[in-house]
């Protein structure tokens, strides 16, 4: 089976959807406790809900398991606050503020909580990754939202898997600890989905519906 019709299995598998409603907000925000705070132990699990300040600046995805209406995954997007002597991102209080600093202000946004339930962590579709579907749903927050720039905090294996599907983030500064070690680093969101056309078409085309989901022209990038 070819990779594209894999990525179309996933596609008919995994919905992805834009969490804009307060019942849908509560979802996630319930599916992050389960994560965040049952599973993996990383926030207190106070109540049934994990949520913090940085919420009411993101939006948030929801991955859907079509068949069971099970929620499975989801992923945030925080703007950078357009007022402050920083960007005042989730990464803030991990990285020195040089860091911070040497981000694009303007149409920056940090993807955060980039979670899949324990469950089906490692399931895939035909060799296609979950990851790939709250990708999917990092597309389409970052067209909404006119963000331009990607940053984020991440493990090293995350990156990896990401690097196999053609999406590539750059180092910026050391690696901090967090949970254990994870890397910052940052993407202009045009040369991201440009090298990924290049080099995984059949993802780019899953990731952005068929370029629907990214009205701007793609980037190519020198490897």
């Amino acid at each position: 089976m070819s990779s594209r019709t894999g990525l179309l299995e996933a596609a008919e598998a995994f919905e992805v959807t834009v969490a804009d409603t307060p019942e849908k907000l509560r979802a996630v925000y319930r599916l992050r406790h389960q994560i965040y705070c049952m599973e993996r132990g990383y926030e207190p699990g106070l109540g049934t809900l994990e949520t913090d300040r940085f919420d009411l600046r993101a939006g948030h995805a929801l991955l859907t398991q079509r068949s069971t209406g099970r929620l499975v995954g989801t992923v945030r997007i925080v703007a950078s606050s357009p007022t402050g002597p920083s960007a005042d991102l989730p990464m803030s209080s991990l990285c020195e503020s040089p860091v911070i600093r040497s981000l694009p202000r303007r149409g920056t946004g940090e993807i955060s909580r980039f979670a899949i339930s324990k469950s089906l962590r490692d399931a895939t579709v035909d060799g296609i990754p979950l990851r790939l579907g709250l990708m999917r749903g990092v597309v389409q927050l970052s067209a909404n939202m006119g963000i331009h720039n990607w940053c984020a905090v991440m493990e090293h294996t995350l990156l990896r898997l990401l690097r196999g599907s053609g999406i590539h983030f750059q180092p910026i500064g050391p690696a901090v600890e967090h949970h254990g070690l994870r890397q910052p680093c940052w993407a202009p969101v045009g040369q991201v989905l440009g090298r990924m056309r290049q080099e995984r078409p059949d993802v780019w085309d899953y990731v952005t519906n068929g370029g629907s989901l990214w009205q701007d022209e793609p980037q190519a990038v020198a490897a």
